[in-house]
């Protein structure tokens, strides 16, 4: 319960989280953004660890504080993603078949499910639009090398989707980092920054849930 307690108050008070670890690490700071983007993205026992709220939070220190520079986090976070997009597809491709045939308790196989019909419906596209979506973002690069997706294929919708994710989360907290308002209310900007994220997650659901009960 603690450790839940612990990553909750991360993702929704960020701007207060964050300042006390780089005044406590100072520029490893750099090294813990790393290695928590990279574990969000590149394992699949990590789904809950903050992404969008993690690099909106960064780039509003980088904007209002100037203690995070907000290029060194475009080329950090970049490297973090892409190292972690392709881990996933190499287990995925390596172990996968056998994930998905195991009942484990801290795989969630319904997450696994749902992303692969992302696939089938939308094909590489997922891995552009699953990298708004989180949870969804963290199975979409494993179930890629699950389905034998082409590593081309992958790799070119892989760091289409980064370099979106990285440059609207970022430069969003870096030009609204001295907003007032953002300042005053920045958890309540997180909590709407993650419900956006969802919403194409949850109309999914919604709509998957609508069709079967017609049928």
């Amino acid at each position: 319960m603690e450790t839940l307690h612990h990553w909750i108050d991360l993702i929704l008070h960020a701007d207060t989280f964050l300042p006390k670890l780089i005044i406590q690490y100072q520029g490893w700071i750099y090294l813990i953004l790393f290695a928590i983007i990279f574990c969000e993205t590149g394992l699949v026992v990590t789904p809950f660890l903050p992404g969008d709220s993690l690099l909106f939070a960064a780039g509003t220190i980088a904007s209002s504080q100037g203690s995070l520079n907000i290029y060194t986090l475009l080329l950090l976070i970049f490297v973090a993603v892409f190292a972690g997009d392709n881990s996933n597809y190499f287990i995925g491709r390596y172990i996968g078949p056998k994930i998905f045939n195991l009942n484990l308790r801290f795989v969630r196989k319904d997450y696994l499910i749902k992303t692969h019909s992302f696939y089938e419906k939308y094909g590489g596209r997922v891995l552009v639009m699953a990298r708004f979506m989180p949870i969804i973002r963290t199975f979409a690069p494993f179930v890629a090398g699950v389905g034998s997706m082409g590593y081309t294929r992958f790799l070119s919708f892989s760091v289409l989707g980064n370099l979106l994710w990285i440059n609207v989360c970022l430069w969003a907290g870096y030009l609204l980092g001295t907003n007032e308002f953002v300042k005053t209310h920045f958890t309540a900007v997180t909590l709407a920054i993650i419900v956006v994220s969802l919403m194409p997650a949850m109309f999914g659901a919604l709509k998957g849930f609508l069709n079967r009960q017609r049928s």
